[in-house]
């Protein structure tokens, strides 16, 4: 029995925009109205006083000119308008007055109109250009959310809660996965990191991903699941070289836990797992360390599973490296063993609330790649019988599980 909940505040970080909320994002404007009017007269009014004491020698109210380029980089193409029609009447008053020959006053109130012109096309074009990016960011996104389990999940030996916050950046788009299925040999579970950003390392972390979602029920060893896994990624790079794309790799820590309480895991490069049991958190020790999924014919060594402790009462946490690589604004590193030892007695979401919190706290919101988290702990005994019904009785179960 699998229980899959959907907590869209917390388990799949902030909720995603919209296609028009992006579009949105994309043409606001970065400056207030007022603020940007208020700074456009005090400009006019200094540059006019100036261009009055400082006479033919020195004319300083064309320089105005420039205004509504500047304006166009950072406001509304009603902004930019606007700003266009509060210069071009200085601009071209001032050109009048001054006087000279017909042809150099049409030239001065030609370019000056041209300058302003241009400003406003520069506008244009700039939200067109990010309102398409918007949407690529959007789907990308929302590609990713979708293809990825809602959590928590409850099966008959296991509860995993988890957070998993994307990158909404279309370079930056990352292709963190993680997956738990319930089999005939236990439940398998993955989480993994495919090298690189961008769209193409969401099609190779798709491709682990589906690998995985099979050969977890249908192979009885868990070292068979990550070679199925190891296969579809060799395969997804061979698609790949054919259209350009580079090769990629996968690390993952994949985990098999039977009825028993027993945990095998298998580690293909990914960084090893945190125990956090009587009020410590550690490191889990993995001897076998193997390559990555997509390298294997680079190592003449098999992949070999390994048995962890994973007492009653114990959350066992596994993370990307978006964690461990989170930075504040000095460069240094997210100390993530010497936050978890004071959290070591907090249930899994409290856990996972805190640890996201804090992590934001300490980059400043600012992130450089996805962050995917799961906090698994052991189901108590009698976990089949307890309820699943449609007034919430899976999430309550779930929450009850959670707290323990």
């Amino acid at each position: 029995m699998t229980i899959g909940v959907q907590r869209p505040s917390t388990t799949r970080g902030a909720e995603l925009p919209g296609t028009d909320a992006g579009e949105r994002a994309a043409v606001e404007a970065r400056i207030a109205t007022p603020v940007l009017f208020a700074g456009l007269a005090l400009l006019s009014l200094v540059v006019v006083t100036l261009d009055a004491n400082t006479g033919e020698d020195l004319r300083l109210i064309p320089l105005l000119v420039v205004v509504p380029a500047l304006v166009s980089v950072f406001c509304t193409v009603r902004q930019t308008v606007a700003v266009a029609a509060w210069i071009m009447p200085i601009i071209v008053v001032s050109r009048l007055v001054s006087g000279g020959a017909f042809w150099d006053i049409a030239s001065g109130v030609g370019f000056t109109v041209l300058a302003c012109g241009l400003g406003v096309g520069a506008c244009s074009l700039r939200i067109r250009h990010a309102t398409e990016i918007a949407r690529l960011r959007s789907a990308a996104v929302a590609l990713q959310r979708q293809i990825l389990r809602p959590l928590p999940v409850l099966t008959d030996q296991v509860l995993v809660e988890g957070i998993y916050t994307p990158i909404e950046e279309d370079r930056l788009v990352g292709g963190d996965i993680y997956e738990v299925v319930e089999s005939p040999y236990g439940t398998r579970v993955i989480i993994g990191d495919v090298q690189g950003k961008g769209l193409a390392a969401i099609g190779a972390g798709f491709a682990a991903l589906g690998a995985f979602r099979e050969a977890a029920i249908r192979e009885p060893a868990l070292t068979a699941v990550v070679d199925a896994v190891e296969d579809a990624v060799v395969r997804h790079n061979g698609f790949s070289a054919q259209t350009g794309e580079i090769e990629r790799f996968v690390t993952a820590l994949v985990l098999g836990l039977d009825g028993d309480g027993r945990v095998q895991a298998v580690n293909c490069g990914h960084l090893p797992p945190r125990l956090l049991h009587d009020g410590t958190a550690a490191p889990v020790p993995l001897g076998r360390t193997s390559v990555p999924l997509g390298m294997a014919e680079l190592s003449h060594e098999a992949r070999v599973a390994e048995w962890l402790d994973f007492p009653p009462g114990a959350t066992l946490l596994m993370f990307t490296d978006g964690v461990t690589e989170a930075r504040d604004a000095a460069g240094t590193f997210y100390p993530l063993d010497e936050r978890l030892e004071p959290w070591a007695g907090l249930g899994p979401r409290e856990l996972l609330d805190t640890l996201h919190a804090d992590l934001e706290d300490f980059s400043g919101g600012v992130r450089r790649d996805d962050i995917a988290v799961l906090a698994l702990r052991r189901a108590p005994s009698g976990s089949r019988r307890c309820p699943v019904t449609a007034d919430g009785g899976a999430r309550r179960a779930a929450e009850a599980f959670s707290a323990r």
